[in-house]
């Protein structure tokens, strides 16, 4: 593999992180990715919802979550009270419902907000895998491993990398902003 795969391959983790956190944050439907980091106590084994439940959206707003073993059911409400998902769980004895509300002005604003910072963040990790690209060409420039055309070239190949990331950074805020605005 070369070192500009290395980098590329950087630089894609980076976008994956970003699109599992952005996934994290509700935008007043029902997504189950808010339910990927709730780790519930299944036989004194932190496990997913999703590895002892089936979790569907009959509708737009609510999330049905059907335990496959129901003494499951008051471990997975526990599980999603104490988490940071800010949802009621109604439990029926036999599945759980969540029921997400619609969001105020003045939340959407705030998860905005949220998005561009963790957006930002992307940005400059994206901008620090370059900055490393860029210091081991000149290191191996200066061991005569490489010409400086040839780090003239690996430097411009790897600005063109950053910016590509960077258009997607912004292609990704830009879809999680617009889904978060729309009433």
């Amino acid at each position: 593999m070369s070192e500009y795969q290395v980098f590329e391959q950087k630089m894609q983790k980076v976008l994956d992180t970003l699109e599992d956190a952005l996934d994290g944050i509700r935008a007043g439907r029902a997504n189950p990715a808010v339910l990927s980091k709730v780790m519930v106590e299944y036989y004194g084994t932190p496990t997913p919802i999703q590895q002892i439940a089936s979790v569907s959206s009959p509708d737009p707003r609510t999330l049905l979550i059907q335990p496959w073993d129901t003494k499951a059911v008051k471990d997975i409400e526990k599980a999603i009270l104490s988490s940071d998902i800010g949802i009621n769980p109604q439990n029926d004895g036999r599945s759980i419902r969540l029921i997400f509300p619609q969001l105020t002005e003045e939340r959407r604003k705030e998860l905005t907000k949220q998005v561009k910072k963790y957006g930002e963040e992307a940005k400059v990790s994206v901008r620090n895998v370059r900055r490393d690209a860029v210091d081991k060409m000149k290191k191996q420039q200066k061991a005569s491993e490489i010409t400086e055309d040839d780090y003239k070239i690996a430097e411009k190949d790897i600005q063109k990398l950053t910016d590509d990331f960077t258009k997607k950074v912004d292609d990704v805020i830009g879809k999680k902003e617009k889904e978060l605005m729309a009433v």
